[in-house]
């Protein structure tokens, strides 16, 4: 796990890693994620092993396939939801809202091994669209606060109806031909999120869809 405010990663009873056992935990999610996106089921005892770790060391960090599925879900899920800060800071705030949304398509669209392995490995989870809630609510709250001060959105809506509006995106096979149809999706949740918006037409509003 990761101790958000300091960024150090801790062992299961919440104390820091060594930094020799952080390498290795570290190692051992990096090969996860790579294997776990090209075979759902792929053995732990491979992915041990293409870590360059021993079996004992593997189960230390993660005791059963729930526990490494889940932390390698968490993981990625952060890095999509870093960008949203990161696209705040450099663009109008609906071009960012946009812009996120093409990259949360993406990962979804990319990740689907791992998706299918969170699915096969975790009973308790509920749907990919809830999308794991924690980093990536905090990325749509800010993303929606910032578009609703500058009056590109309609008020009032918030990170439950933007997560029900974009269930859709679960729905699409990953290995067709996806983007045409993620991207009139996406368009339509941005034109909705944008009926009603105060400052629509205002200069600086950008047009739904609009990416670099």
């Amino acid at each position: 796990m990761r101790d958000e405010v300091r960024g150090e990663t801790r062992d299961g009873q919440g104390a820091p890693l060594r930094p020799d056992a952080r390498r290795n935990r570290e190692r051992i999610l990096e090969v996860a994620l790579a294997e776990l996106t090209r075979a759902a089921d792929a053995p732990l005892s491979t992915i041990a092993k293409k870590a360059g770790v021993g079996q004992g060391t593997f189960y230390r960090n993660f005791p059963n396939r729930e526990a490494l599925v889940l932390e390698v879900y968490r993981f990625e899920m952060q890095q999509v939801a870093d960008t949203a800060a990161q696209l705040l800071s450099t663009r109008a705030p609906d071009r960012a809202l946009r812009e996120w949304m093409d990259r949360l398509a993406q990962y979804a669209m990319a990740k689907a091994g791992l998706a299918d392995a969170l699915r096969k490995s975790t009973s308790n989870f509920g749907s990919l669209a809830e999308l794991g809630h924690g980093p990536v609510t905090r990325a749509v709250t800010l993303l929606l606060a910032a578009n609703e001060q500058a009056g590109t959105i309609r008020p009032g809506v918030t990170p439950d109806d933007f997560v029900l509006a974009i269930a859709g995106l679960w729905q699409i096979a990953p290995h067709s031909d996806w983007q045409p149809r993620a991207t009139r999706l996406l368009d339509l949740v941005m034109d909705g999120l944008r009926a009603g918006a105060p400052g629509v037409g205002a200069p600086g509003t950008e047009a739904s869809g609009v990416t670099d």
